[in-house]
């Protein structure tokens, strides 16, 4: 008859196959590493808010601080010496070990609000998912001209910008902004000028970092087809198109649309060409 292995035999054979206890010494590097996000939590979590304005780039300064750098805001922030609004952020610790800063953002400026994430490096910075929105009036300060009325929706899957000691050269944008019930006393007399929508789709834009768009009515009386191109840092743009009133458009707006026919010839579908240069 077999026999069967002997007790000691059969606990020899199972203490081969436990596997082996990790070495204390390489326990220590996940040891340090622990320690050292517990370390970077305890000190984000208590230094002051005020410590943000060090990673700001060029050209924008922040003041009336609160709260602390794990989760602050700063009350007032200037850029290129306009009033920016104001900006909450709730900051990711983690990627501090990449030496880069990323956050959750709140910003906000009169009744105009947008939230996003950002992701800051040495020579870079990107924002995704951001969204939100409110009447373009309270953005005079950062370029909308004065007059201007209408509710502003903002959806922009990314935008991307190198940062460079004169301040943000553009990389790319995607997404889109769209403004409803869009007017202006210096046209039609102030009547509706109905909605629009605006598309970035630049996954990566050309060194200059000119930000080119399309521009596009939603509804109203007047019908827009037209391309933007912006350029950040000489603040001006150039819109070229066409524009073509619709039947339910007010007297007032045919008027308008007349005297620039005068100047620029309807096409034979009745449109007028437009080229408009603008500085912001």
């Amino acid at each position: 008859m077999p026999t069967s292995p002997s007790p000691r035999r059969a606990i020899k054979g199972a203490a081969r196959a436990a596997p082996a206890a990790p070495k204390p010494h390489a326990l220590w590097p996940r040891i340090a590493l622990i320690g050292l996000l517990a370390a970077l939590g305890v000190a984000i979590a208590v230094l002051p808010a005020s410590l943000a304005s060090r990673v700001l780039p060029s050209g924008v300064q922040a003041t009336d601080f609160s709260g602390t750098l794990w989760h602050g805001s700063a009350g007032r922030i200037m850029a290129g010496g306009r009033d920016a609004g104001a900006l909450e952020w709730h900051l990711h610790p983690g990627a501090l070990l990449r030496l880069r800063v990323a956050a959750d953002l709140h910003w906000v400026k009169g009744g105009f609000d947008i939230d996003g994430a950002a992701d800051l490096g040495h020579g870079d910075l990107t924002l995704t998912a951001v969204q939100g929105g409110g009447p373009i009036s309270d953005l005079r300060d950062l370029g909308v001209a004065a007059g201007w009325r209408g509710l502003a929706s903002v959806r922009l899957q990314t935008l991307s910008a190198d940062l460079s000691p004169k301040g943000l050269v553009l990389r790319s944008a995607v997404g889109e902004v769209d403004v409803a019930d869009a007017s202006s006393p210096q046209i039609a007399a102030g009547a509706d000028l109905g909605s629009y929508a605006l598309s970035f789709a630049d996954p990566s834009l050309p060194p200059d970092g000119e930000i080119a768009a399309t521009l596009v009515d939603t509804g109203g009386p007047l019908s827009l087809n037209a391309t933007i191109t912006v350029s950040p840092q000489a603040r001006t743009g150039l819109l070229s198109g066409s524009i073509k009133e619709r039947a339910d458009a007010p007297p007032a707006l045919r008027r308008d649309l007349d005297n620039v026919a005068q100047l620029h010839a309807r096409d034979p579908q009745g449109r007028i060409p437009v080229d408009l240069e603008f500085t912001f």
